[in-house]
């Protein structure tokens, strides 16, 4: 592609900060196809919409694979696992997912997510105290990427004592994520990333290998105890899920929190009614699921028929790229999208995506970032942004802030 093509000005870094400009201008050709081989760019809400729940969208790694690669679709490794559920179309797809719901919510599991609440609140007061007499904190190291590990960690069940370790193999790959970060990665890092995956693998085997002599109340040991009307998991399925788990849904909560927190700074009326209207939360986190999702694009995505979207026929065998963030600022569908606006009555974004392939993590996401939001406007004293807008990450998929320096006067 040209260097000003708008799909290259959309991906380079140096737009990261604010794509929204870019994202309404592609929205003025709802079906882009700039080059030959290159991807069909869709950011329409209701084509979107429609191509989520369409079966001739494929998800399959291999068909991802044989579609070609580019920037956004470069597969990242598994460690020898295999693919996630993510990365599977039905039947197969369908069997993991439901074995995996099974142990994560309703029915079988109605309250384990809202069971976490007590330990939720527990961990951002902790993190919260941590700020100790400091005046200004960097937001993500010190509060957003920690409090979803810790939460996951609770989850799966891994025990307390084991956190720390934990932590120290998701840190490498979590910063596998962003495609810059592995294409200029040196051997140390490659290495470390090697043996991250290694050790979290031998660790995760091994405990999931006691689940299933000793269970617990807890999402692994329903994994590998599973037994219903769908089978059960292998022990690799097992682990290949509970990896899901750990990388898919920390890195989207932590730009969740992180970009919700720099928004209510950036509208501090909405911040000063949080502070006095707690329950206002709900509302915040769907509309900032809206105006800010964590996940901008969903680029792992190939034709496997011939469709017709508006008039233009996408070939079989082509990479789509769906285009969230811009889908979710749709005037044909939203009213003034570019507003932020909590209380907006209908707010049915696409942050969680739509179809087999929601997220299923949502409700765990949903009440950290109402909680975590809840807890940072009650208890900092007048905060505000040191930089503004934040350095951000490389990734134009997981979009957030690297670091989010904020100064308080006081904790309440």
């Amino acid at each position: 592609m040209t260097e000003d093509s708008l799909v290259n000005r959309i991906t380079d870094f140096a737009n990261r900060a604010d794509p929204y400009p870019l994202y309404e201008e592609l929205r003025a050709t709802p079906v882009l196809h700039e080059e030959e081989g290159g991807p069909y760019v869709l950011s329409s809400y209701y084509d979107i919409k429609a191509l989520l729940h369409d079966p001739r969208i494929s998800s399959d790694a291999a068909n991802v694979a044989a579609s070609g690669r580019d920037a956004l679709n470069d597969l990242e490794e598994t460690g020898g696992l295999p693919p996630s559920f993510l990365r599977l179309d039905p039947p197969e797809h369908d069997r993991l997912r439901r074995i995996a719901n099974s142990g994560f919510g309703p029915p079988h599991r109605p309250r384990r997510v809202d069971n976490l609440r007590g330990d939720m609140a527990a961990t951002v007061t902790h993190l919260i105290d941590g700020f100790g007499d400091a005046r200004q904190v960097d937001l993500v190291d010190q509060f957003a990427y920690p409090f979803p590990v810790t939460v996951i960690c609770r989850l799966l069940g891994v025990p307390r004592e084991d956190e720390p370790k934990f932590r120290a193999w998701v840190d490498p790959l979590v910063a596998s994520l962003d495609p810059d970060t592995r294409q200029g990665a040196d051997e140390e890092f490659l290495n470390s990333l090697r043996e991250s995956r290694m050790a979290l693998g031998m660790y995760l085997a091994g405990l999931a290998e006691q689940r299933t002599k000793e269970p617990q109340d807890d999402l692994l040991s329903d994994l590998v105890r599973s037994d219903g009307p769908n089978g059960s998991m292998t022990m690799m399925e097992v682990l290949s899920t509970a990896v899901l788990l750990l990388i898919a849904g920390h890195e989207t909560t932590v730009n969740l929190i992180t970009n919700g927190m720099l928004t209510l700074l950036r509208h501090p009326d909405v911040l000063r009614r949080l502070r006095e209207e707690p329950g206002l939360a709900v509302n915040i986190v769907e509309e900032l699921l809206r105006y800010e999702p964590p996940v901008q694009i969903v680029p792992q995505r190939t034709c496997i028929a011939d469709i017709e979207v508006r008039g233009v026929t996408i070939p079989k065998g082509s990479r789509i790229w769906l285009m969230i963030a811009a889908g979710n600022r749709d005037p044909e569908r939203f009213k003034n999208p570019e507003r932020f606006d909590p209380d907006r009555e209908d707010i049915q974004h696409l942050g969680f995506g739509s179809g087999i392939h929601s997220c299923f993590g949502a409700p765990l996401a949903r009440l950290e970032t109402q909680i975590a939001l809840t807890e940072l406007a009650r208890r900092l004293e007048n905060p505000r942004l040191v930089e503004d807008p934040p350095p951000y990450r490389p990734n134009a998929v997981l979009r957030g802030p690297r670091h989010l320096n904020i100064a308080f006067d006081d904790l309440r």
